[in-house]
C-alpha cells in the first residue's frame, strides 16, 4: 500500500467538482482511498482523520489544491494521479458548455435582465462577491457559509439601503416565482408564501403543502443568523414586507429556529403589520398562546403547512380593527393576580417590546424600581413589594387606584390592563372603586383605553353581572379570559414605524427568473432544467488567492 499526492498551488475548483473528482480517483483499479480538497486548515485535519495526509499536503496553503491518492501498489497511484486532467475534463458532463464569463460585471453583461446572484464561493472570498452584486444593483441568494457575522450585517444593511435583497449568507433555501433556489423542492404554485431562517425548515413545510394540495407563492430564506439579536432580522423584516404587497399572497408562514425576545416581538409587530394571517413556527419555542390576533402559533412543521392551509381556506379574510392601532404608545397592566400577570406577560412578550415587570419571565424583563413603570410594563401588585404592611390588591384597590392614576396621567400610556377577580374573601364590590375612578380618568383622558379581565362566576357574592355592567359603563372592555383580553391587546398594538430605507421592487418577484451562478456549477444546472435563464461565472479566487494581493488589486479597481 502506499500514498501519494499532487500539489496545485492557486488552482480554485468548487466543491462539487472535486467531490466528482474524488469519485472519480476512488472508480480506478487499485485505488483504496482518495481526497480532492482545498489545503484549509479545517480539510487538512479532515485529511489527517482518513490517514491521508501527507507531509508536503500539510504544508500546503489554502488556494492550494491538494490531491491524495491511497492505492495498493506504486503503478496505481502513479497511474491514478496521471488522470486527474481527464477526469477534471469531464466536470461539466450534463452542463450547457455556452462559454461562460469570468467575472461578475461579465455575467451582468450576458444576461442583463438578471436580477439574482447566486453565490456559493468559499465563504472568506463571499462577502466581496456579495458586495460587487450589491453594487451591480443585484439581489443576493448567499449560500455559502462561514461568512463572519459583520460582514453579513454590512451586506444586509448595504441592501436595505439600496431596495435589495441579500438572502444568507448560509441560506440554502428559497423559492422565487417558481424557481427553487439550493436546496428545494419542486413544489407548485399558490396563495401561501414563506420567511425562513431555517432551509430544511422550509423545505419541509412547502413539501407539505405541495401533498395538502396547497401550492406556494414565494418562499424566502434569510440565513439561520438573521434572526439572531446582532443583525436583528434585516432581511425577515423585507421578506414580510414583500409578502405583505404580494398580491399572490394570502397567507405567510414565519420559520425558524428560537430568535431573540426582542427580535422576535419586532418581527411579529411586523408580521401583524402585513394585515393578512400569519403561521409562527419558531422551532422548539414553548408558543404564547394559540393565536394571538393575526398570529397563529404552530408546534411543528407539519401543523404550520396543515394551519396555513385552514387559514387559505377562509382567507377572504381582511385585516379589520374596530378602532385604529394604538401606535407610539405603552401598555401597563395592573395586577391582583399573580399568575394572571405572569400569563399576561407569557403572551405579550411575543409582541411588544420592550416590556418589562416586577415579576419577569427573562432577567431582561426584570424592572429597576417597582415604583415607577417604564415602556410596556406588567405589573403583580401582590408581590412583596407592594403586600408589606398594607392588605393584599384583592381584598384593598387603594394602591391600585393610586397606581392607575399615576399610570394613567404618563402621556406615553395608551391603554391599561387590569384584572378584576371576585369570589371569596375578595373586595366585596371592588367596581364600586374601580368604576368612578377610571370614568374620572377617561374624562380627562379620553383617548386611554382599559381593560379588565374579570374572574368570577354567577354564584359569587359580588353579582358578576352587576360588576361586568358597572365597568362597562365607566369605558372598560371587559373579558373574561386572559386569552380573550391579549387577543384584543395584539390586534390594537402595531408598534411597528414604516421602513425609511426602500421598498424591494415587486418585479424581482412576478418577472421570469433570471439569474447569475457563482460557484457551484450544479445550481446554474438546476436553474436551467427548471427552465429560468442563468449564466454561469467561472469564477476564481482574485490573485489566485493571495488576499494581500486581492487587496491591491481592489484598491486599483476601486481608483478606477
Amino acid at each position: 500500500m502506499i500514498i501519494k499526492n499532487q500539489i496545485r498551488p492557486g488552482a480554485y475548483y468548487d466543491s462539487v467538482v472535486l467531490m466528482q473528482l474524488q469519485k472519480g480517483l476512488l472508480a480506478l483499479d487499485g485505488v483504496l482511498d482518495a481526497g480532492a480538497v482545498m489545503a484549509t486548515q479545517a480539510n487538512r485535519e479532515l485529511l489527517e482523520q482518513s490517514g491521508l495526509l501527507t507531509d508536503e499536503a500539510n504544508k500546503a496553503g489554502a488556494d492550494d489544491l491538494v490531491i491524495v491518492v491511497k492505492a495498493k501498489d506504486e503503478s496505481s497511484a502513479t497511474d491514478a494521479l496521471n488522470q486527474i486532467d481527464s477526469l477534471l475534463s469531464k466536470r461539466s458532463a450534463g452542463i450547457d458548455q455556452e462559454f461562460h464569463p469570468h467575472s461578475l460585471e461579465g455575467a451582468v453583461k450576458a444576461l442583463p435582465e438578471a436580477q439574482w446572484v447566486l453565490i456559493s464561493a468559499p465563504g472568506r472570498f463571499a462577502a466581496n462577491v456579495a458586495r460587487e452584486a450589491l453594487n451591480l444593483n443585484r439581489h443576493v441568494f448567499l449560500y455559502s457559509d462561514n461568512v463572519s457575522l459583520a460582514d453579513e450585517v454590512e451586506l444586509k444593511k448595504i441592501a436595505q439601503s439600496k431596495g435589495l435583497l441579500v438572502m444568507g449568507p448560509d441560506c440554502g433555501t428559497a423559492i422565487i416565482n417558481g424557481v427553487g433556489l439550493g436546496f428545494a423542492n419542486r413544489v407548485r404554485r399558490g396563495n401561501i408564501g414563506l420567511v425562513g431562517a431555517s432551509g430544511t425548515g422550509l423545505q419541509a413545510i412547502t413539501s407539505h403543502i405541495h401533498q395538502l394540495g396547497g401550492g406556494v407563492s414565494q418562499a424566502i430564506g434569510t440565513g439561520g443568523r438573521d434572526l439572531k439579536a446582532d443583525v436583528g432580522a434585516i432581511t425577515a423584516h423585507q421578506a414580510l414586507e414583500i409578502l405583505g404587497r404580494d398580491a399572490a399572497t394570502r397567507v405567510i408562514v414565519l420559520v425558524s429556529k428560537p430568535p431573540s425576545p426582542d427580535v422576535a416581538a419586532k418581527l411579529l409587530s411586523a408580521a401583524r403589520a402585513t394585515g393578512k394571517p400569519i403561521v409562527v413556527d419558531f422551532i422548539g419555542y414553548p408558543p404564547p398562546a394559540r393565536k394571538l390576533g393575526s398570529l397563529n402559533f404552530a408546534t411543528s412543521l407539519s401543523e404550520a403547512a396543515e394551519i396555513a392551509m385552514e387559514l387559505l381556506v377562509i382567507s377572504n379574510w381582511e385585516f379589520k380593527r374596530d378602532h385604529l392601532p394604538i401606535t407610539n404608545y405603552y401598555l401597563r397592566g395592573l395586577f391582583s393576580g399573580g399568575t394572571l400577570a405572569y400569563e399576561s406577560l407569557l403572551a405579550l412578550q411575543a409582541t411588544l417590546s420592550p416590556i418589562y415587570s416586577n415579576s419577569p419571565i427573562h432577567e431582561s424583563q426584570k424592572l429597576d424600581d417597582p415604583l415607577k413603570s417604564k415602556a410596556h410594563t406588567i405589573l403583580d401588585l401582590g408581590e412583596d413589594d407592594f403586600t408589606v404592611g398594607r392588605l393584599h390588591p384583592m381584598m384593598d384597590n387603594d394602591l391600585r387606584l393610586r397606581r392607575l392614576k399615576q399610570e394613567a396621567a404618563d402621556p406615553e400610556v395608551g391603554m391599561i390592563l387590569l384584572d378584576v377577580v371576585l369570589g371569596e374573601g375578595a373586595h366585596p364590590d371592588p367596581a364600586s372603586e374601580l368604576a368612578p375612578a377610571i370614568a374620572g380618568i377617561k374624562k380627562v383622558k379620553p383617548s386611554l383605553e382599559v381593560i379588565a379581565i374579570v374572574i368570577g362566576t354567577d354564584d359569587d357574592p359580588q353579582n358578576l353581572n352587576q360588576q361586568v355592567d358597572r365597568l362597562t359603563e365607566s369605558g372598560v372592555t371587559v373579558f373574561r379570559s386572559v386569552t380573550d383580553a391579549v387577543n384584543h391587546i395584539a390586534a390594537r398594538f402595531v408598534n411597528h414605524p414604516p421602513s425609511k430605507y426602500p421598498q424591494v421592487s415587486l418585479d424581482s418577484f412576478t418577472q421570469p427568473f433570471a439569474a447569475i451562478n457563482v460557484g457551484v456549477e450544479s445550481f446554474h444546472a438546476s436553474l436551467i432544467s427548471q427552465g429560468a435563464k442563468s449564466v454561469h461565472v467561472e469564477w476564481k479566487p482574485p490573485a489566485g488567492g493571495n488576499e494581500k494581493m486581492a487587496a491591491i488589486v481592489a484598491k486599483m479597481k476601486a481608483k478606477k
